[in-house]
């Protein structure tokens, strides 16, 4: 198993709208409004890296009102 956090920036003031749609999206086990620069931290787990990039980070990304998203593979 792959596990990966993903940073999301939202546009101003939708992050509380966004947040229920990052947690419904296939392979994310959490999601949580942050401080910081990003807006968002979202922990996924998927069985190859492949399907982090693909379902979790793609997805995440096309959802509207999403303007950057970083993700981090963990190595442990």
């Amino acid at each position: 198993m792959v596990r990966a956090y993903v940073t999301i920036k939202t546009a101003a003031g939708k992050s509380e709208d966004l947040l229920a749609s990052v947690r419904a999206t296939d392979g994310v086990e959490e999601a949580h409004i942050v401080a910081g620069q990003y807006d968002i931290i979202a922990e996924a787990v998927e069985a190859e890296i492949y399907d982090v990039m693909e379902s979790v980070a793609s997805d995440i990304g096309a959802l509207e009102g999403i303007t950057d998203t970083r993700t981090y593979i963990c190595l442990e």
